[in-house]
């Protein structure tokens, strides 16, 4: 049990550090204070400062009870000593007879011999270790409970103030590993195309804006004891379920999510950081970097997982607690840096000042990476460690060609960086001045390029680019960033902007693809052992159609007086695609009633996402008057690969010669039934598969804005019957390596010989 007569001494300890770290004088100085302050209060005849270098060795800079002759004149290389136990740890140490552990290194310029007691615990920021902080005694001793809590709470403090910059001088900064020194490159993900020259601007939505230490200890804990009861009772709403409009979630998936907010571990330990006298805040965060520190590194899904659980609670916490901060302003030319990213986050942030983000998670097409494209920002993303790497202030060359993030560069990588984002500034100049150009092919086949879009900012593009149209427009992404469910008024102020913008070109809207990844803010979800096969797309329109009626509705009313096109998501078979036509033709008839001008012209297609109705597609197209192609998701059922798990993203590859079989079987089948069939997946916007897909006999494809000018370029390289020839014997051969590889290799040699822009 805690010693609770030794609280308020510890107490006290915090106020003596405040007033040492915040009195004038030199760094040296007031560490040295720091630690002869410790070693009184906690009785102890040693106290030592250890902090990381860039090397990753220990170099001693404060101690008391050690010979100061020591002091960083001691170093102990990465993983030496119990110091070094602790780093690989990043947990205490708390051990009577310090000699006998297998980890004691013996330093004699310290003279530390005598000392058997020792304690130890990690300096953690954000689960970044920055040094150690020991006590040692004399005697044989086992410190307390109190003791280890006082010390942990001091480590916190003293991350917070030596990794503010204010206490060291940039000579003694450049000591410490803060932040990493040295030049690195980084392999990632490509998430969205582009060149970068900026500077990182590290995006933390937790960030406290409040004292890390308590004025009054016992308010503190109230405070703390209130925000908790907040979030219990704002996670038993969720388990109950209301404001739920798409059905309630998993009773036994909320449940283990309300087993972590009641979970009397992690509140053991928020109320031990309180009571020792840090602030409600600066609680909750010692305790999550404590959990992140261990948790991260762990190889367990079920650990990591939980890891996510208690992260979230810990933002929950804090929000109610009122210590985050808003939005933060933006400097010049920010590469924004961040774990992850919400679209909504994005928006909200100065477009003119940012240049590139960079994710240490993220994905080719989670919701943040579709808006990035429309804002055509170079992204890069499953940088691991990426968030230990960088500092705000790194100077970074983001290559979104590549999938690479140069950090703190050389001046000639930046020099070579520089030079190719300008060819690339020269690249686009080109592009433009193919806009008004017909994408025709060589041998006089015309190829209809129509853009991906999904927000209001995507629409000014249809002018910049030259696009013949709205080949995808995705309407969840309205849904998808709002703080509420938007209103029929709202969704038909939404398409008529649309429409205005399309003006004499065609639109096509998809209906609501929700479920899987794409959750709504405002509503309580399942959440579902594998979402890309589960409750999804048209399956939760057919069995919630109230939401996909009041669409129909605001789409019938936006475009009276136009054509209009609407195309039906992850259809898997005739029945789905009959149910979804017949709540339109309801709503046609119902709006027609009322005496609402109607459609012009209405065509209704379906998403070619699964393998299952590629097979029953003769029938499908009886009844659809066009197909797209989304092979984003059909690709994904057609490898059974997770396309955002990097250890099988390799599978996910349009080269495989079966994959291109199945592509060109829906191709002829859509002309042999004079329907028109699109392209409007990722690999529609790459030059290399679009000229695959062209020479299989696909001639409408959809692509991100930047994408146009590229693929035009290839199109007017490109003799389509050639290459249709070629690729029907490439398909057809049995190499002896990998197939898909065997068909790159071919397309390249191809293009060189022909002169195909890829």
């Amino acid at each position: 049990m805690p010693n609770k007569t030794r609280q308020p001494e510890h107490r006290n300890l915090l106020r003596q550090i405040r007033e040492i770290m915040a009195a004038a004088g030199a760094a040296q100085n007031r560490l040295d204070a720091l630690v002869n302050a410790i070693a009184t209060n906690m009785h102890a005849d040693v106290c030592s400062l250890y902090l990381r270098r860039p090397d990753a060795s220990m170099e001693l800079w404060a101690t008391h009870g050690l010979d100061p002759g020591a002091v960083h004149v001691t170093l102990l290389s990465d993983g030496e000593g119990l110091v070094g136990e602790i780093v690989r740890t990043a947990q205490p140490l708390n051990i009577s007879e310090a000699p006998n552990h297998p980890a004691f290194s013996f330093h004699p310029e310290t003279r530390e011999d005598p000392f058997h007691g020792f304690l130890g615990v990690p300096v953690l920021r954000g689960g970044r270790l920055l040094g150690v902080l020991t006590v040692q005694s004399r005697a044989a001793r086992d410190y307390s409970d109190d003791d280890v809590e006082a010390l942990q709470n001091v480590s916190m403090v003293l991350a917070e103030i030596v990794s503010s910059g204010d206490l060291l001088s940039a000579n003694e900064l450049a000591n410490v590993a803060l932040r990493p020194m040295r030049a690195e490159a980084l392999s990632g993900r490509r998430i969205s195309d582009g060149l970068a020259v900026g500077t990182a601007f590290v995006h933390d939505p937790g960030r406290l804006k409040t004292p890390l230490i308590a004025e009054d200890p016992e308010v503190e804990m109230q405070r703390l004891e209130t925000a908790i009861w907040d979030l219990r009772r704002s996670v038993d709403a969720l388990y109950l379920g209301k404001g739920n409009r798409l059905g309630g979630p998993s009773r036994d998936v909320i449940e283990a999510y309300r087993m972590f907010a009641n979970d009397q571990g992690w509140l053991d330990r928020l109320h031990e950081a309180a009571g020792s006298g840090l602030s409600a805040e600066a609680s909750v965060e010692r305790v999550r970097g404590e959990h992140r520190a261990r948790l991260l590194s762990a190889k367990d899904p079920y650990l990591r997982e939980r890891l996510h659980d208690l992260e979230d609670l810990a933002n929950r916490l804090l929000r109610h607690l009122g210590a985050v901060e808003g939005l933060e302003a933006l400097p010049e030319d920010t590469i924004l840096i961040a774990r992850n990213i919400g679209p909504a986050e994005l928006l909200e942030f100065d477009r003119s000042k940012l240049k590139a983000l960079v994710l240490e998670e993220g994905s080719p097409t989670s919701h943040a990476a579709i808006v990035a494209r429309a804002l055509r920002l170079p992204v890069v993303g499953h940088l691991t460690g990426l968030m230990d790497r960088i500092s705000n202030g790194d100077t970074i060359l983001v290559d979104g060609e590549q999938g690479v993030v140069s950090i703190r560069p050389d001046a000639a990588t930046e020099e070579v960086f520089r030079e190719r984002v300008t060819e690339r500034r020269q690249r686009r100049a080109a592009y433009a001045r193919l806009r008004d150009k017909p994408a025709r092919t060589m041998d006089g086949q015309r190829i209809t390029l129509s853009i991906n879009a999904g927000l209001r900012v995507d629409l000014p593009q249809l002018d910049e680019s030259g696009a013949e149209g709205v080949g995808l427009f995705r309407t969840e992404f309205q849904f998808l960033l709002s703080d509420h469910l938007p209103r029929q008024a709202e969704q038909t102020q939404l398409y008529h902007a649309v429409f205005e913008a399309a003006g004499d070109r065609p639109v096509v809207f998809r209906t609501l693809d929700l479920g899987g990844d794409k959750v709504l803010p405002y509503v309580a979800h399942e959440r579902e052992p594998n979402p890309a096969l589960g409750w999804r797309a048209m399956r939760m329109a057919l069995d919630r159609p109230g939401l996909l009626r009041y669409q129909l509705r605001a789409l019938i009313e936006a475009s009276g007086g136009r054509a209009l096109n609407i195309m039906f998501p992850l259809v898997t078979t005739l029945g789905e695609f009959r149910a979804a036509r017949h709540l339109l033709d309801v709503e046609m008839e119902r709006m027609a009633h009322f005496g609402h001008e109607m459609p012009v012209k209405l065509r209704v297609g379906s998403m070619i996402e699964t393998p299952a109705i590629v097979w029953q597609l003769e029938d499908l197209l009886q009844e659809a008057e066009f197909v797209s192609v989304g092979a984003n998701d059909l690709l994904q059922y057609f490898f059974a690969a997770d396309r955002e798990n990097a250890r099988v993203a390799e599978r996910y590859d349009m080269f495989n010669p079966g994959c291109l079989r199945m592509l060109g079987h829906i191709a002829a089948v859509c002309k042999a039934a004079d329907r028109p069939a699109s392209v409007c997946g990722e690999v529609a916007g790459q030059c290399a598969e679009a000229a695959l897909l062209i020479a299989l006999g696909f001639t409408e494809l959809s692509v991100a804005p930047a994408a146009v000018g590229p693929i035009k370029r290839m199109i007017l390289s490109l003799d389509q019957k050639s290459l249709g020839t070629e690729l029907a014997q490439w398909i057809g051969e049995s190499p002896m390596g990998d197939s898909q590889t065997h068909v790159r290799e071919k397309l390249l040699a191809y293009a060189k010989k022909t002169n195909l822009s890829l």
